[in-house]
C-alpha cells in the first residue's frame, strides 16, 4: 500500500505510555460491555508501545520510579468517577505477585528478581514498571475487543481525510480514523538558545555534554576518574543518574556505627569524580519518608476545606496575595507544632496567636524567627525557594547549610512522624492537591496561575512533596560527605568559556567556580507547550488548528481543551479547541500537553484515588465508541 493511501482505524492514538494504555484498556472494556468489536486501534509511540519513553523496558535498572509501588495502577476503581462500565484489573503490586507465582517472565529472568522483591512501600525501577503497563496492555488485546496495531513511529502532522482525520507520520504514512486521541504524555521541550550554544561549544572544543532531557535517552556513564564534573540539576533525575553512576564506580556503603538515622559512610573506589553540582536553588529535592514508616497527619486550621470551596466559587483570586500566605502558616505551624515536641527547647513563647494575624509571608516568617531560639532550628518560609534567603553566603557559612541539610533530610527520613522538616513536606503534599483543585475550577486570575500556580508553586511544590525514595537520598548525602558531591550553591550560572575551551559554573551567592571539559544536565527538558520538541502539537500550534490556554487574555503553557461531562450521552469532552474557538471533535487530548485544563492529569493513577488520568482515557475511550458504531452502521 502507498504510503500516502491511508490505512483506516476505529481510532488512531498518538502516545504509547500509560495513557495510551489505559485508552485502549477502557475501549475493550466498553465494547466488551456493548458487545460490539473488535475495535481496531493503532498506537504509534515514536519509542515503545506500552512503556512509552518514561518506563522504556531496555533503561538502567537504577532508575527508579519515584512513588512506592502500592501506589501504581492503570485500572480504575470505584473512587475514580467516570461514566463507562468498572473494568478492575490488577495494580503494580498484584501483577508482581502474579509474576512471582508463575515463576518468570518473557522480558527476562530480572523481571521475576525484581518482582519476587518489591513490597507495596519499596519503589520499583521504571523498567518494570514499564513491563506491567505492557503486560496490561497485551492483556486487553488478548480479550479479543480491540485490535491493535503498534507503530514505532513519529507523527508530525493531522490532515483531514474525508469524513475522518489522518495522522501523518514522519515516513509519510497516514493512519485515518474518526477519533484521534492525543496521549504523548511528558513531551520534552526544542533546543533553546542556551542549549544550542552549549551543544556548538561542545562540538568545537571536544568537550563532553549531556543536555537536558529523559534519563533513559542519555548516556553519564564513562566519567572520568579524579576529574572536576559539573552537573547541573538537583530534581528526580539528578538521583536516578548517581545512582547508576554509583554502581558504575563501585564504591562501598557501610552503616555508620551508632547512628540511629539510617546514616551511610561512602567508601571511594577510586574510579569516582568530583561532582560539582548546581540548580537554581541549589539545593537538591527533600526525599520521600523511609517506605512504610508512619508519617505525620495533616489537618490543616486555616486552609480547610470550606476555605478552599469559598475560593472554587471566584475566578479572579490571587494565588501570591490571597493563597500563599495560609498555606505558608500552616506550613509554619506544623513546623513549629513539630519542633515544640522534637526539641522543645529550640521554640520560645506563643506563636500561634501571631500566625493567626499574619497576612504576608514576611509576617509568617517574623513569627517563625522570633519562635524559634535555637540556631540550628531557624528557619524560614523563604528558604523553601531561596537556602540562603537570597543573600551572598561565605563558604563557611554554605558548608553549615550543607551540614544542617544532611541532618535534616536523615532526621525527616528516618522519623516522619515527629521530625520538623517531613511535617512541612506533608503539609505540602496535602495542600498541592487543593491548589490543583482550584486551578481545574478555573478560580485563578490569569496573570495569577501563569505568574504564580505555574511560574514558581507548581516547582516548590515538586521539591518538597514529590522528592525521591529515600534510599536514594541517602547514598547522595553519603556523597556530599565524602566530597564526591559538591554542592556549588543557589542561581548556578552556566557558560562557555572561550578562552579556556572549558564549561565554567558559578554560582553568585556563595562565590564558588568550577571549570571542567564534561557536562552533563540531569534536569528534566519539560516541554512548555509554546517550546515544544513535538512535531505534531508544534504543527497543530503553529497552522492555527490548536491554540494555547488562556485564562483572562492570558496564555498558559498548554493547548486548550474543551471540558468533559460525565453523561454518555455527551460524545465530546478534551476535544482540540483551534485558534478561532473552533472545537475538532475528533481529536481528543489527554493529560500533559492539555495540564492547564485537565489538572492532577499529570499524576499518574493510584489505588483508592480519584485519577484525573484514568478519567480521561475513560472519555477518550467513550468517545472512540460512539463514532466507531457510527463509523459502522452508516
Amino acid at each position: 500500500m502507498s504510503a500516502h493511501v491511508p490505512r483506516r482505524f476505529d481510532a488512531v492514538i498518538v502516545g504509547g505510555g500509560p495513557r495510551g494504555v489505559a485508552t485502549v484498556l477502557r475501549t475493550a472494556t466498553r465494547a466488551a460491555a456493548t458487545g460490539t468489536g473488535p475495535v481496531r486501534l493503532a498506537v504509534i509511540d515514536a519509542l515503545a508501545v506500552g512503556p512509552g519513553a518514561t518506563w522504556l523496558i531496555d533503561q538502567p535498572a537504577q532508575y527508579l520510579n519515584n512513588t512506592q509501588a502500592d501506589a501504581t495502577t492503570v485500572h480504575p476503581d470505584d473512587s475514580t468517577r467516570m461514566s463507562g462500565p468498572a473494568a478492575p484489573g490488577p495494580d503494580l503490586v498484584d501483577w508482581a505477585r502474579s509474576i512471582r507465582a508463575q515463576g518468570g517472565h518473557p522480558a527476562g529472568d530480572w523481571v521475576l528478581e525484581e518482582a519476587a522483591a518489591l513490597t507495596g512501600a519499596s519503589f520499583p525501577t521504571r523498567r518494570l514498571q514499564g513491563v506491567y503497563f505492557r503486560d496490561q496492555l497485551d492483556a486487553a488485546i488478548a480479550t479479543g475487543h480491540v485490535e491493535v496495531t503498534e507503530i514505532v513511529g513519529l507523527a508530525v502532522d493531522l490532515a483531514r481525510e474525508g469524513e475522518e482525520t489522518a495522522v501523518v507520520l514522519e515516513d509519510g504514512q497516514r493512519l485515518a480514523a474518526p477519533t484521534v486521541v492525543l496521549a504523548q504524555g511528558m513531551v520534552q521541550a526544542e533546543r533553546g538558545p542556551e542549549i544550542s550554544a552549549l551543544v556548538d561549544f561542545a562540538d568545537r572544543f571536544a568537550l563532553r555534554y549531556a543536555e537536558p532531557g529523559m534519563p533513559a535517552e542519555r548516556t553519564y556513564a564513562g566519567l572520568p576518574a579524579g576529574q572536576t564534573v559539573l552537573v547541573r540539576g538537583l530534581g528526580a533525575n539528578f538521583f536516578d543518574v548517581i545512582g547508576q553512576l554509583a554502581e558504575e564506580w563501585g564504591g562501598e556503603l557501610l552503616p555508620v556505627d551508632g547512628d540511629d538515622r539510617g546514616r551511610l559512610r561512602y567508601v571511594p573506589s577510586g574510579r569516582e569524580p568530583h561532582l560539582v553540582v548546581g540548580s537554581r536553588r541549589g539545593v537538591p529535592y527533600r526525599s520521600k519518608p523511609e517506605g512504610g514508616r508512619p508519617v505525620r497527619p495533616f489537618t490543616p486550621r486555616w486552609a480547610d476545606e470550606e476555605w478552599f470551596a469559598q475560593l472554587a466559587d471566584r475566578c479572579d483570586v490571587d494565588f501570591a496575595a490571597e493563597v500563599w500566605p495560609v498555606l505558608a502558616r500552616e506550613f509554619a505551624r506544623v513546623y513549629l507544632e513539630a519542633l515544640s515536641e522534637y526539641a522543645p527547647q529550640a521554640v520560645a513563647g506563643e506563636w500561634l496567636a501571631g500566625l493567626d494575624l499574619a497576612g504576608t509571608q514576611d509576617e509568617v516568617d517574623a513569627v517563625l524567627e522570633a519562635a524559634v531560639g535555637d540556631p540550628h532550628w531557624a528557619w524560614t518560609i523563604e528558604e523553601l525557594s531561596r537556602p540562603t534567603t537570597g543573600d551572598p553566603v561565605s563558604s563557611a557559612e554554605w558548608n553549615r547549610l550543607v551540614r544542617r541539610l544532611i541532618l535534616d533530610e536523615l532526621g525527616s527520613m528516618s522519623d516522619p512522624w515527629h521530625h520538623p522538616r517531613a511535617a512541612v513536606n506533608g503539609a505540602m503534599g496535602a495542600l498541592r492537591r487543593h491548589v490543583g483543585r482550584l486551578t481545574g475550577a478555573g478560580a485563578f486570575a490569569g496573570d495569577s496561575l501563569v505568574r504564580d500556580v505555574l511560574g514558581w508553586f507548581d516547582g516548590h511544590s515538586l521539591a518538597l512533596a514529590s522528592g525521591p525514595p529515600a534510599d536514594r537520598v541517602r547514598l547522595v548525602l553519603a556523597l556530599l560527605e565524602a566530597g564526591v558531591i559538591e554542592l556549588i550553591g543557589p542561581e548556578m550560572v552556566v557558560e562557555a568559556d572561550e578562552t579556556a575551551g572549558l564549561f565554567r559554573a558559578a554560582s553568585p551567592l556563595t562565590g564558588r567556580v568550577a571549570t571542567s571539559s564534561v557536562l552533563l544536565e540531569t534536569r528534566m527538558s519539560k516541554g512548555k507547550i509554546p517550546q515544544t520538541s513535538d512535531p505534531l502539537l508544534r504543527s497543530l500550534l503553529e497552522t492555527g488548528r490548536a491554540r494555547l490556554h488562556a485564562v483572562d487574555g492570558v496564555p498558559t503553557h498548554s493547548m486548550e481543551a474543551t471540558r468533559a461531562a460525565l453523561d454518555e450521552d455527551v460524545h465530546a469532552g478534551h476535544n482540540l479547541v483551534a485558534a478561532d474557538g473552533t472545537v475538532d471533535h475528533s481529536v481528543v487530548v489527554l493529560g500533559i500537553p492539555a495540564a492547564s485544563t485537565q489538572p492532577g492529569s499529570a499524576i499518574g493513577a493510584t489505588p483508592g484515588v480519584p485519577s484525573p488520568l484514568l478519567a480521561g482515557a475513560d472519555i477518550a475511550a467513550k468517545q472512540i465508541m460512539a463514532r466507531a458504531r457510527v463509523g459502522a452502521s452508516a
